[in-house]
């Protein structure tokens, strides 16, 4: 008599335990991919927030040790590419290495000219010089340890960039001029006139590009050689965190001794704290956009720039019947620092927040998963 109850049949045994580390590298089969070493697909790890306590849960002591795995377990149709012989790192080092040198050299060009010619030919001269110069600059900043050819596109950042230099050369006289009710004229290029022109920071910072770009490969290769001898990001973090602060340190000590050297060079005082507050800024800023963290080096130099126009302009409006108020905070500051305590001033705020943020952003793993071919 049936029952009606269809009898069970047998299968296969099911897995008593799934595969975590395939289930993990299927979510990140992409990185897997492309990736040319361990390294990456840990950097890329942490980048989606898989940490050390989270590889426990994948039978591993690291995330280290785990992207070792799921590295070797990616099937491979071919060899992994050679690395770069040293001829061709050479060859392009010292492609980028004289590219860092141009600025300064047309920089000195222009200062030059501008000293030596007067009247329209002066004019004539600055304008080609500021051509010359932003042209190097770009270039400078389009190969090796500055480039950013591999990295998410910066945004808006230029804009301020230039205003910041324009700033630092014309800025101080300006404001200098309207606190006593100036200027009468327009700038000459004379450093005696009544609204006075300064060459020696931007003398001093476009000769900085080199020891900036120097800074840079430092600061990448042996964050690189630290990757690869980690056993943890905590211990990658807590290695890489001093070496951003001494090669931070190397560049401003390159910078002070540019800028002494350019104000001797130009017969002009030597401006240290704008001219250190400045190049910190830039340099921090460049640093973070070249590892791909172009967010905060955006706000950081909008908000700068945007401070130094707030005090020239309330100056100028506080000219308006009833509106002498709106000079107070500047008048008080030009009192207590000079002129050039707004460039310091927000200059190195600007710059002591992109160190606290770079602290954090430039000590992750993520933060170096690609070492540039032309460091």
């Amino acid at each position: 008599m049936s029952t009606g109850v269809k009898p069970t049949v047998p299968g296969p045994a099911r897995r008593s335990a799934a595969d975590p580390v395939k289930a993990l590298m299927h979510r990140h089969r992409e990185l897997c991919a492309r990736a040319v070493d361990p390294l990456e697909i840990a950097a890329g790890l942490e980048a989606h927030g898989v940490t050390d306590r989270t590889a426990v849960r994948f039978r591993h002591r690291d995330v280290f040790s785990l992207a070792e795995e799921m590295y070797a377990r990616v099937p491979r149709d071919g060899e992994t590419p050679p690395p770069p012989t040293t001829e061709q790192t050479s060859g392009a080092r010292a492609g980028w290495a004289l590219l860092t040198l141009l600025p300064g050299a047309l920089c000195v060009a222009t200062v030059t000219g501008i000293r030596l010619t007067d009247g329209q030919s002066r004019l004539v001269a600055a304008l080609v010089g500021f051509l010359a110069v932003s042209l190097a600059v770009r270039a400078a900043l389009s190969r090796g340890p500055l480039g950013t050819s591999d990295r998410a596109p910066t945004t808006g950042t230029s804009t301020w960039t230039y205003w910041l230099l324009a700033y630092a050369t014309l800025g101080d006289g300006l404001l200098a001029a309207a606190v006593t009710g100036g200027p009468d004229a327009l700038p000459t290029g004379a450093a005696d006139a009544a609204w006075p022109m300064t060459t020696a920071p931007l003398l001093a910072l476009t000769l900085s590009c080199a020891p900036a770009a120097w800074s840079a490969h430092l600061f990448a290769a042996r964050a690189r050689r630290k990757l690869a001898v980690s056993r943890g990001l905590e211990d990658f973090a807590a290695s890489v965190r001093p070496l951003l602060l001494g090669t931070f340190a190397l560049y401003l000590c390159a910078l002070t001794a540019l800028s002494a050297l350019s104000g001797a060079a130009v017969a002009e005082p030597a401006a240290l704290p704008q001219v250190i507050a400045l190049g910190a800024l830039l340099f921090l800023a460049r640093l973070l956009t070249v590892h791909g963290f172009t967010h905060a080096p955006g706000a950081v130099l909008t908000a700068a720039a945007t401070a130094q126009a707030t005090a020239l302009a309330a100056v100028f409006a506080s000219r308006l019947p009833g509106c002498g108020f709106l000079a107070a905070p500047v008048d008080a500051l030009v009192d207590l620092w000079g002129a050039s305590g707004i460039q310091t001033l927000s200059c190195g705020l600007g710059a002591l927040a992109l160190l606290i943020h770079g602290a954090r952003k430039l000590t992750r793993a993520s933060a170096h998963a690609r070492a540039e071919d032309s460091c």
